[in-house]
């Protein structure tokens, strides 16, 4: 049997380096000229009223762009851009697109957009539960899947299997956040195996540390990865950031069930020398051994209050959401302990005894609590995901008065870190002007 072929390529230009990446793999091998062929990038998220730094979050339009021009130039012409980012998390709008450059590309390669939370969505049976994926998903010849190097909170790692999450309806996203047979990492690796993926690219100008959202911490990176194999793919993103298959859960299961091997061994890896980028990156936020809130928390003496951490039945949206929560909470302290405070969150965490008051964190934790005969005093932050106005005000009727200005001086703090001398260049996310028009 023959081995998977990825390749990994720094980036120096866009276009001579992805061109070279898809060489090296033979990347466009599987596809027709006729194919109806998807890219499917990762947009979580992008927020219109505060700074929002994207590095090491959003899939680079740079590499998106050059991949575009390369499929036109090899006469592929029916092209589509597809994701379906997270509504209602942060103030979103219809220019998110145009924002990033995509309209640009559209006008520019004759191209269609599509935003899969506006479109059909079609049922597929994985045997002992049902999701329904995007119609223009499940319309698609070929997919051409394009995650970021970054590593996950509660995947450990977010490369292209997991990427693949965003074709979902918001309702099948939410039902991937389930317990014991229907967690996380049991649903989220299944959606791949029911798809045409016919090349994975990741996208590692960027990665991130304690991803997947901005409020980790993104640094410069300079690689490029991509096989026509997804496995073989982000077994090598993971190496790259310091994981080995066999210690990410879902790659395990993944591999286990197709009967494949972990071992790198049975991949041919070609182009740059793996060893000279592996470096460790850390995905998990550290909480306290009682399991009270962060580290930082307890540093800075905050007592009284007892957060617990997420578990993998917080959805997308709410996890978006709980570092927000963590950084409005630390913004009532006033060196006083809180009044015996609890904070549960997710379809899991219930209620404890001996607290005065319980916060219950968005609907599921309300759902699931409604009953709790532990609960003293609940304070019930409603929503899916629930409003950080919402959250302030409930705080306030209680006496907990939260700054929400030093939420946005935080935002600031995350978006002034990156700085250009540095390596982070926000024209990344832009469609240069001056570029080689592709026609038919």
């Amino acid at each position: 049997m023959s081995k998977s072929i990825v390749s990994m390529v720094s980036f120096e230009d866009p276009y001579t380096s992805l061109k070279k990446l898809i060489e090296e793999c033979d990347g466009f091998a599987g596809l027709n000229p006729e194919d109806k062929i998807l890219i499917k990038p990762n947009i979580v998220s992008w927020d219109f009223e505060l700074p929002f730094p994207p590095f090491g979050v959003i899939t680079t339009t740079t590499v998106i762009h050059a991949l575009v021009r390369l499929l036109k130039e090899n006469g592929f012409n029916h092209l589509t851009i597809g994701e379906g980012g997270l509504p209602k998390a942060h103030s979103q709008d219809p220019s998110v697109y145009q924002t990033i450059g995509y309209e640009d590309l559209a006008k520019q390669y004759g191209l269609e957009l599509v935003d899969f939370n506006q479109g059909r969505f079609g049922q597929v049976d994985f045997g002992n539960f049902t999701l329904s994926i995007a119609q223009s998903v499940l319309d698609a010849d070929k997919i051409i899947n394009v995650p970021v190097l970054k590593t996950h909170n509660q995947a450990k790692v977010s490369l292209g299997i997991k990427n693949m999450k965003g074709v979902l309806s918001r309702k099948s996203k939410m039902f991937c956040h389930g317990l014991g047979e229907f967690d996380l990492l049991e649903t989220f690796p299944r959606i791949i195996e029911k798809l045409p993926v016919a090349l994975t690219i990741i996208d590692g100008v960027y990665t991130l540390e304690k991803g997947p959202g901005h409020t980790g911490k993104a640094f410069r990176k300079n690689l490029l990865i991509a096989s026509r194999d997804p496995l073989a793919c982000d077994l090598v993103g993971a190496e790259v950031l310091g994981y080995k298959g066999e210690e990410v859960p879902y790659l395990q299961d993944y591999a286990k069930r197709n009967r494949r091997s972990l071992s790198l061994d049975d991949l041919k890896i070609k182009g740059e020398r793996l060893e000279e980028h592996r470096q460790f990156v850390d995905y998990d936020w550290e909480w306290t051994k009682e399991n009270t809130g962060p580290i930082g928390f307890e540093k800075r003496g905050i007592t009284g209050l007892a957060i617990r951490k997420y578990d993998n039945s917080l959805c997308t949206g709410c996890s978006v959401l709980f570092n927000p929560m963590l950084i409005l909470m630390m913004s009532s302290f006033n060196g006083q302990p809180f009044p015996n405070i609890e904070l549960v969150s997710g379809k899991s965490q219930s209620a404890s005894e001996g607290f005065a008051k319980t916060i219950l964190f968005g609907k599921c934790a309300c759902d699931l609590n409604k009953d709790n005969p532990h609960i003293q005093q609940a304070i019930a932050v409603k929503g899916c995901p629930p409003d950080l106005k919402d959250f302030e005000e409930l705080l306030r009727a209680e006496g907990i008065k939260v700054n929400y200005e030093e939420y946005v001086n935080y935002r600031q703090h995350i978006f002034d870190r990156y700085r250009p001398e540095d390596g982070f260049e926000l024209n990344h996310w832009q469609v240069k002007e001056g570029t080689e028009e592709v026609n038919e």
